[in-house]
């Protein structure tokens, strides 16, 4: 007797809807990030005013007024405090959200991390190849390689919420989830190629506050959960030290807050019930500290870092014949979406993986367009890259606030059109839907 051939393995589904519970998660923190996206955008115009009106000078007053303690190398200046302390909170919310992506999300998955990892990757590769070969002949603009490589979510999002109402909803999860692990790629980008003259004593110091913060929030996790202030009062002083340290040692500050993200539980302790019991440490943080990030740290960042005197015409003439600001604007707007719709379609040309029903090609063009908003780290590595308020700094500047209102202006016209045709197509699903019910005889009249 014949036997039947075994069954054929499941293919991988290119951007799936992802589980339910992690739906709704998502869903939480796009809306959330919606608000803080907005508030980007508002204190952006407002420094970019600022920074070309008659009183110019009093904005660049403030942003390099000094404040902190010297002997301590913390006398910064306003812009500075912004961009390696209050970016600190920002980058410890990403160190939350990966954890948590890895241990708990979705991507502890293979078969629903591989993609948009992949999509991540060729979003950073693709970029940074088209802004080096711009300024190949450069050595010294060369070194912004890595500014076009990140992705504002709290940007983009505000952008899709906005346009994309309609649009289904594994597009705005993998909008997310391709910006954390972009997040994660530019974070070890600073750590490696933005750290300079290492001191190993203060970041071997380091290691003794952030190990005593890790034990605390790992073994009274239930207790810092039910607690509010205690996280202010015993983890936050430790995490400050810690801050201060890194700061001390050359590496950026803001991987401190990367640190102590990745310290805090993800999952609740068997005494608190387990991972099934409800949200554990690290979503009751996000929670609780996202608000501060998205309402506060990142748009006083944005405020400080993006008013750039552009000097009318003639000063974009001179920005944009410089091959920093060139670089970036094509890698942004091009590299962005050839990167991720690149390594996409090839995983399902060389797997067996497929595109989600759920929509199509021209959705995930958009989606890949939307990613060319590069803001809050795109103005940090250009800080890192040439040195607060150089010649070249300013013209990257110019180069990301153009690129990212260009790739939101392209994306919206994509995603308009495809969210209209979705609009649409939900209205006949609930006519068809409601005629279910109603006798055939009726029926006719409609299509007679």
């Amino acid at each position: 007797m014949s036997q039947s051939p075994p069954p054929a393995p499941p293919r991988l589904t290119i951007f799936g809807r992802g589980s339910y519970a992690e739906a709704l998660r998502i869903g939480e923190i796009l809306r959330k990030e919606t608000v803080g996206g907005a508030l980007l955008v508002i204190a952006a115009v407002v420094a970019l005013i600022w920074a070309n009106s008659p009183a110019s000078d009093s904005y660049f007053a403030l942003r390099d007024f000094k404040v902190g303690y010297e002997p301590w190398h913390l006398e910064l200046s306003l812009g500075a405090w912004a961009a390696d302390g209050l970016l600190a909170i920002f980058f410890f919310l990403v160190g939350l959200e990966l954890k948590r992506e890895f241990v708990a999300g979705d991507l502890r998955q293979l078969n629903k991390s591989v993609v948009p990892v992949t999509a991540a990757a060729g979003g950073v590769l693709v970029p940074a190849l088209i802004y080096a070969a711009v300024n190949i002949s450069s050595p010294e603009t060369l070194r912004g390689w890595a500014i076009p490589t990140a992705t504002d979510i709290a940007f983009a999002v505000a952008v899709l919420a906005i346009i994309g109402s309609h649009l289904p909803s594994a597009l705005r999860i993998f909008l997310l989830t391709l910006a954390v692990v972009d997040d994660l790629i530019a974070i070890s980008i600073i750590a490696i190629f933005y750290s300079s003259d290492i001191q190993p004593v203060p970041l071997l110091l380091a290691l003794l506050p952030l190990g005593i913060y890790l034990l605390l929030a790992q073994k009274f996790r239930r207790f810092f959960g039910t607690h509010l202030a205690a996280a202010w009062f015993i983890l936050l002083p430790l995490g400050v030290v810690v801050w201060a340290l890194v700061h001390a040692s050359g590496i950026h500050a803001t991987v401190a807050g990367v640190l102590l993200g990745f310290a805090v539980p993800v999952l609740r302790s068997q005494a608190s019930g387990g991972p099934d019991a409800g949200p554990g440490l690290a979503e009751i943080f996000e929670h609780r500290f996202r608000p501060i990030s998205a309402g506060i740290a990142v748009p006083i960042f944005a405020f400080f870092s993006a008013g750039v005197a552009v000097g009318g015409g003639e000063g974009l003439v001179s920005a944009f014949t410089d091959p920093v600001a060139l670089g970036i604007v094509l890698a942004l707007v091009l590299g962005k979406p050839i990167g991720i719709m690149g390594t996409t379609w090839l995983l399902t040309k060389t797997t067996k993986a497929r595109l989600d029903g759920s929509f199509k090609w021209i959705d995930v063009f958009g989606v890949s367009l939307l990613a060319g908003i590069g803001f809050t780290v795109s103005l940090l590595v250009a800080e890192l890259s040439f040195g607060h308020g150089s010649i070249h700094d300013d013209h990257a500047k110019v180069g990301i606030l153009s690129a990212s209102l260009l790739a939101a202006v392209l994306a919206t016209v994509v995603l308009r059109t495809r969210n209209r045709q979705y609009r649409l197509a939900e209205a006949e699903e609930k006519i068809d839907s409601d005629l279910d019910g109603i006798p055939d005889v009726y029926q006719k009249d409609r299509t007679s």
